[in-house]
């Protein structure tokens, strides 16, 4: 996009005019974030309570693994952040350089919601509107781009493909 800031500037206005709608933006953030590695923790535990050895390690094996992947591909393409390449004032204050391309909150947010989405589907769907929440939320907090979030979400899906593959 040729003119970022003026398309971030426009997206956050109504945002900026509310103060109380930036602090609800950084609580949304942080606060699906820690539920999404919650819910991952409360997965792994229940599998096993459950004894089901094949699905605890395909729940660790696949997500970490991809994660591992994602996080090489980021550091290999190093991408900028928004706020590094155009004047933007971010709405979450994030002092990281670089590295924006996946988005890795919302890659994990959504491979668990996936993970989820194979072993008990309705809580799958509840976190995969959660993840589509912390997309939104890393957008508008101007540390991602939307093409960060869809990068991260289309890899998502396809290492969650594995669930069902394996």
């Amino acid at each position: 996009m040729r003119n970022y800031d003026v398309f971030y500037q426009r997206l956050t206005a109504p945002l900026r005019r509310h103060r109380k709608w930036i602090s609800w933006l950084d609580w949304s953030n942080k606060l699906v974030t820690l539920t999404m590695y919650l819910a991952y923790v409360a997965l792994l535990v229940g599998l096993l309570v459950m004894r089901d050895p094949s699905l605890f390690w395909r729940m660790v094996l696949i997500p970490g693994g991809s994660f591992l992947a994602i996080s090489l591909f980021r550091h290999l393409l190093n991408r900028p952040r928004p706020y590094e390449r155009w004047a933007i004032s971010p709405l979450i204050v994030k002092h990281t350089k670089g590295h924006a391309m996946p988005s890795r909150h919302v890659f994990s947010a959504t491979i668990i919601s996936m993970a989820y989405l194979y072993v008990y589907w309705p809580l799958g769907c509840f976190f995969l509107g959660l993840s589509v929440l912390l997309g939104s939320c890393r957008i508008l907090a101007g540390v991602h781009y939307p093409s960060d979030v869809i990068v991260a979400y289309l890899l998502a899906g396809l290492s969650a493909s594995l669930f069902w593959l394996l």
